[in-house]
């Protein structure tokens, strides 16, 4: 590999690390023709940096010149930064040739946008297809499909890539025309919808006939950008519920905000707390996979996300009404809103007691943490609690442990320090 290609990969690879939408999940192409590669079943593996992001595709920007100047970009038309573009056959070549050192399962490829959206669709696309026809590369390949490119490159880029996404970036519409004025929702959403539709055509028409082509197997995701702006946690969970109803998405991501560098139209410079974003995520798993609403999670009330305890935990002290649940006759919708209990555990737990009555010992057995869950079950009508404990209490014993002295005094703190501070 030579030094200029070497200094892009550099350039490139480094500007591409704010974009954390790479999981290869859903991906189930096979490996056909004596072709190169296969993303059947899991997927392709990963490996993770400290601060979680995903680094196991070749993750590379196309480019990092571009016409539009958003704020919090780094790659931003006005930032003063190296700039460096690869042609089409470049990354192809760099996407085959790192495969066979083993040193990638496959490839992430977004862009900054140069020309037009149109212009730089068309060349995202032409390295999908030269990988899937030329090389018969069979390994996982995410395209970023570009805002405001036409409806026609999206669909033959879904025919190439495993997976589609389209960046929502900030938390509202105002948000982005004070930070990104180039841009707007509609231009944003409008790849959404035609991702969804064409993801719907193809599914009906794989129905009728077994030889359809497949469109973006492992559906489309986005990403949103959490403490640019000074949006609230609750108004973030009403725009992911709404874009998972409406767009069927099977992921959003979030990405806490890094200062990447200064702009007067930022009045938040401080980088985001890693903990926000993973209780952001907690949340967003809750509505996923245990039946959540955004609206029981967070409300006017209650905008935050409590960053002492996760989301559950949180819902369960706020709703002392719902508890405590018998797990002998309680349904499977409301053993799974326990804190210490998930989804396997809910399960093994529905199914076991068809055969016997449960104890606290077929708890443990199952994986229950019984620790948080104690709290808020019962098991043939009987508790683990010595007395009933009021919500503040069991927050404080979850939180400092059983000691009643020592979470007193535990709590006693922790308000002097939120009064001081």
């Amino acid at each position: 590999m030579d030094d200029r290609i070497i200094e892009k990969l550099s350039i490139l690879a480094d500007a591409a690390k704010y974009d954390v939408s790479c999981s290869s999940s859903g991906g189930k192409r096979k490996n056909e023709n004596k072709g190169l590669g296969n993303a059947e079943g899991m997927g392709i593996c990963h490996s993770y940096t400290e601060d979680g992001r995903c680094v196991s595709l070749l993750k590379i920007l196309l480019t990092n010149h571009c016409i539009y100047d958003c704020a919090y970009c780094i790659t931003r038309r006005s930032n003063d930064v190296k700039r460096a573009g690869f042609t089409v056959q470049e990354v192809v070549d760099l996407t085959i040739n790192f495969y066979r050192r083993n040193y990638i399962e496959g490839l992430f490829l977004s862009s900054g946008i140069f020309k037009n959206s149109d212009y730089t669709m068309e060349r995202l696309v032409r390295v999908a297809k030269k990988l899937r026809l030329e090389h018969k590369f069979n390994g996982y390949i995410h395209l970023k499909t570009i805002p405001g490119a036409s409806e026609e490159l999206i669909k033959e880029a879904g025919l190439y890539a495993d997976r589609l996404s389209v960046n929502i970036e900030l938390p509202s519409d105002n948000s982005l025309q004070q930070l990104a004025p180039e841009k707007s929702y509609a231009q944003i959403l409008q790849p959404m919808k035609d991702i969804k539709n064409q993801l719907v055509q193809a599914t009906e028409e794989k129905k009728l006939f077994k030889s359809a082509p497949v469109f973006a197997p492992a559906g489309q995701s986005t990403q949103l950008i959490v403490g640019a702006s000074a949006e609230n946690d609750n108004q973030i969970l009403q725009l992911s519920s709404s874009l998972y109803k409406d767009y069927n998405l099977k992921r959003v991501y979030y990405s806490g905000y890094v200062p990447v560098s200064t702009d007067s139209r930022l009045s938040i410079l401080t980088e985001t707390p890693v903990i926000r974003e993973n209780r952001i995520y907690q949340a967003d798993w809750l509505m996923r996979f245990y039946g959540f609403d955004a609206k029981e999670l967070l409300d006017e009330q209650h905008p935050n996300l409590d960053l002492d305890i996760d989301p559950k935990l949180s819902w369960a002290l706020r709703n002392p009404h719902s508890f405590p649940i018998e797990l002998n006759t309680a349904d499977y919708e409301m053993i799974l809103r326990v804190p210490g209990i998930g989804v396997k555990s809910a399960k093994k737990i529905v199914s076991a007691r068809r055969f016997a009555q449960l104890n606290f010992d077929h708890l443990k057995q199952m994986g229950v943490v019984l620790k948080r869950a104690k709290y808020f079950i019962t098991c043939q009508t009987r508790s683990l609690n010595r007395r009933d404990y009021d919500m503040q209490e069991i927050r404080n014993r979850i939180l400092f442990g059983d000691g009643s002295v020592r979470s007193a005094l535990l709590t006693q703190q922790l308000d002097l320090f939120k009064q001081v501070s």
